[in-house]
């Protein structure tokens, strides 16, 4: 996800450094490794996938986790984890789906009566093309008033997108919406009178035991150590102009559609206990998994990755301007990768998926 805001900070002109990696661990995932150089040459300063198996897990690192010094990036390290919120987000309303309380193909306005409005029909939008982005909805807050203190609350970060125009009439296309997490936020807290941050984290990162993932609360910035530095910029050959973003953004501006923080061993964590139905009912995650037409790769809050050996992986992207750039996916026989660097690019998005697949096929064979 991308919103243009000023950031404040010291711009950092630096050349690329090289490989921080054991030598026995390039040896041993040497496909791996190279595809990790060759996308950490076109990403930020530094990046690292952290993959393995039932088995046993292994960590790779190519450049550094901070401008000016030498350091890997390890899988203990937290960052912003942008739109990897939205799964989580997701996990809360398909656990309200199995208790009775929501039902996906109903109209978003039984449960928020008269918030969505102005360009939008709350009777005509279900909370199933939220969860899909097939709601029409614009992708971006762009003008919500903030609060005295400079957070954002949930209800006016919606009412401020109402006037924006539709992408797209609902159920007419896949349109990637911020927004419409934001309104499945709300959602939730109006149907269980508690904050999304507080059910996230009481009901999906305390029971799977996710104690390096958090859901910061309202003006919190900081990340806990150990961290890895977030940079905004772009980069021109071997040399990178960045900007330290790492506390620049106020997270409630993206709440559940993007402010959460985790680690790379936390993250394949999570998205294994989805696979493995500890989180929802086997029929939530049958619905999760639903993909649409025409292309076939976006569930509810889940995506889906066709390996080049066979099979596919599931899982999501994340992108923050915090300068924080991640994907994690998984598979139904255990296998998982989970890749980040240390930049958000506004002119350029480089692809992590070759890395994960040579994570994910690895371990295949």
């Amino acid at each position: 996800m991308a919103r243009s805001k000023l950031l404040t900070g010291v711009l950092v002109l630096a050349l690329v450094v090289g490989s921080t990696t054991p030598a026995a661990a390039q040896q041993d995932h040497a496909a791996t490794k190279a595809a990790l150089d060759r996308y950490q040459a076109v990403a930020g300063p530094g990046a690292a996938v952290h993959a393995g198996d039932a088995t046993g897990a292994w960590t790779l690192s190519s450049g550094t986790a901070k401008v000016g010094q030498q350091r890997p990036i390890t899988a203990n390290d937290h960052f912003r984890i942008g739109s990897q919120t939205k799964t989580f987000t997701a996990s809360v309303v398909l656990q309200l789906v199995d208790e009775g309380r929501v039902v996906l193909d109903a109209p978003i306005e039984r449960y928020l009566p008269g918030v969505i409005a102005g360009n939008y029909d709350g009777d005509v939008i279900t909370v199933r093309q939220l969860l899909q982005h097939t709601s029409g909805m614009v992708r971006d807050v762009r003008d919500p008033v903030a609060n005295p203190d400079g957070t954002y609350d949930l209800a006016e970060l919606v009412r401020s997108a109402m006037d924006e125009p539709a992408q797209s009439a609902p159920g007419a296309a896949m349109n990637y919406s911020n927004v419409g997490y934001l309104v499945l936020g709300l959602l939730i807290e109006r149907l269980t009178g508690r904050t999304a941050r507080d059910l996230i984290t009481d009901r999906v990162i305390t029971p799977l035991g996710l104690t390096e993932t958090s859901f910061p609360a309202p003006r919190t910035r900081a990340l806990a150590e150990p961290y890895l530095p977030g940079y905004v910029g772009e980069r021109l050959g071997p040399f990178f102009f960045w900007v330290d973003a790492t506390t620049a953004v106020e997270l409630s501006f993206w709440s559940t559609a993007g402010a959460m923080a985790s680690t790379p061993s936390d993250l394949v964590k999570f998205y294994r206990a989805i696979l493995d139905g500890r989180v929802f009912s086997p029929a939530a995650l049958a619905e999760m998994r639903r993909t649409i037409a025409p292309n076939h790769f976006y569930g509810l809050g889940l995506a889906k990755v066709d390996l080049s050996c066979g099979g596919e992986a599931w899982g999501h992207n994340g992108i923050l301007n915090t300068g924080h750039n991640s994907f994690t996916l998984t598979t139904e026989d255990g296998r998982f990768a989970s890749v980040v660097t240390n930049a958000h690019m506004p002119l350029t998005s480089p692809s992590s998926t070759p890395v994960l697949d040579s994570a994910l096929c690895e371990g295949s064979a």
